[in-house]
Formats: structure tokens, sequence, C-alpha cells
């Protein structure tokens, strides 16, 4: 068989183009929407054995010079049953979808967890924009608990291996045809279970912290400015380090003066006889009064 050909793509395809392949046969040839279709189950279990040699770059390469007869002599035969079939299969949902997972990703959960980055929207006046201005602020935000150093667990205790997943993170569901990974609903794919929490935050490795945050505003900002305060966003968990604080500026509108970019215009009323035979007015600015020649 040719295994360019049962993908449906070129000798010279890309690894993009021979999932995107395989993915469109694997759908369109699957038993669970072919019940009973011995075909469709073959083109199924043939377009897996293609994906299996053309995604890998050395079995490819061997492919391509030798034929099947080069991948024989390596120990290849296939991918025979529907496990090794479906371990290829879950590669294409994993991409699509975001679930299934690795033991490096499982060694990931249970590592250092960083803080997530938390927002902060300030409304400050039209004339503070304008000059710039220091000013502080209060915030609650979720910190590490170091009582626990973000464990959640009470210090001297040890986490359990959750029961459910047997600390693998990750659970198995059955579906027709279908195998599926998804995280465990039990540990919340972190494979352990905190069976004696920490009598500060409860097990969550985290506490509300009520902190006064000084910002210095610089003149000119405008709606929609950001300023990144680090470490100041959500504390992290077993080791991890800190989210960032972002603050969101918001910009009120002034009653008489409006901005375009960095030009400030305002309308100032005069009378027929002001603007036939000219005068001198006073036009307030953001800077004080200033006498203007009409």
């Amino acid at each position: 068989m040719n295994y360019y050909e049962i993908l449906g793509v070129s000798s010279t395809a890309s690894a993009i183009e021979i999932k995107k392949a395989y993915r469109k046969k694997a759908m369109k040839y699957h038993p669970d929407r072919n019940k009973g279709n011995k075909e469709a189950e073959e083109k199924f279990k043939s377009a897996a054995a293609a994906y299996e040699v053309l995604s890998d770059l050395a079995k490819r390469q061997i492919y391509d010079q030798y034929g099947e007869e080069g991948l024989k002599d390596t120990g290849y035969g296939g991918p025979g049953n529907a496990e090794d079939i479906f371990s290829n299969f879950g590669d294409i949902f994993e991409d699509l979808f975001g679930f299934g997972g690795s033991k490096d990703s499982r060694q990931q959960r249970n590592g250092p967890e960083p803080g997530a980055d938390l927002r902060y929207d300030l409304r400050i006046s039209f004339m503070e924009a304008v000059h710039g201005l220091d000013k502080e602020i209060e915030l609650t935000r979720p910190d590490t608990c170091w009582t626990c150093e973000g464990t959640g667990l009470r210090p001297g205790y040890k986490s359990q291996t959750c029961s459910v997943c047997k600390g693998r993170g990750q659970v198995v569901r059955s579906q027709g045809f279908f195998r599926i990974n998804s995280t465990c609903p039990q540990c919340q794919g972190s494979g352990q279970i905190v069976t004696d929490p920490c009598q500060d935050c409860g097990g969550n490795g985290l506490i509300n912290k009520k902190e006064r945050v000084s910002l210095k505003i610089p003149a000119g900002v405008d709606t929609g400015a950001r300023m990144r305060l680090q470490g100041k966003g959500q504390g992290g968990r077993r080791g991890g380090q800190p989210g960032n604080l972002y603050v969101i500026i918001h910009v009120q509108e002034h009653e008489f003066f409006q901005r375009e970019g960095s030009n400030i215009y305002c309308s100032l009323p005069v009378s027929m006889v002001q603007a036939a035979l000219g005068a001198k007015i006073d036009v307030p600015t953001i800077h004080g009064t200033k006498t203007v020649s009409i």
C-alpha cells in the first residue's frame, strides 16, 4: 500500500498537511460512524498505519527510501490493534480539543505552579490624565500561604495518591469505539489528594491578602493604557512565582475639553461683533487661562 495515497497527500507533504489529512480520513471512516461497515473499518486502520509512519520523521525517511519492506527490517509491523490506533488518534484529539496528557504533563502539575495575572481597572479624571499623578490603590489578592508554602498541606504532613486516577491525574472514558483521556475530577489533574489541609488556607495554598500599592501614572495617559506591576498578581503554589498585576486606565470625559490623540480641543463662543471687529478673549486651557487675539 502507498501511505501517501491512503492519506491523499503528496510525497512532499508537510507534517501539518499529513496530520490534517489523517484527521479527515479518521473522522470519515471511524467505526462509530460506520456501524458494521468492514470496508470503512479497514480504511480507518489503513489511515492510522499511514499516519503512524508518515508522522514519524525516522520511519518516514526509511519508508521513502525502502518502502514497507524497509520498515519491516526495523521491527515495525503496523498499529495492529485498537489501542495502538487510538494512541495516534488521541494525538489528533489532544491537539484539537486540549485533552489527553503525558507523564511529563502530570509531573508539571505536581511541580511549581505560577500564579495567575490579575487585572485592576482604575478610573482617573481628565486633568489627572493630563498632568499625571501618584496614586495609591488598595486591593485584595490571593497570595501564597506562607504557613504551608503554597502546598495546601498542614506542615509535617504529606499528600496521598488519588484513588480515582492512581496518581496519573487523568481518567480514561470509553464511549463506543472512542477512548478519551480527561482530567481527573477528584484531584483536578494533580494526581494527589490533600487529606490533612493547612488550617490557614484550608488546603487551597492561597490566602486573601489586603495590600496598598503605589502607582506613578505618567502625564498624557489615555483610556486603555496599561501598567504592569511585576509580582503583584496571584501568588504561586508549591514554590511557583507570583503573577503580575495589570492596571488598566480609564479616563473620564471633561465637560469642556476634548482630546484627540495628543491634541486638546475646546469650543468657545464669540459674538458677531467680536468676530467682525476682532477682540482679545480669555481662553481656558489645561495650564490656566490664556489671552488670545481674534
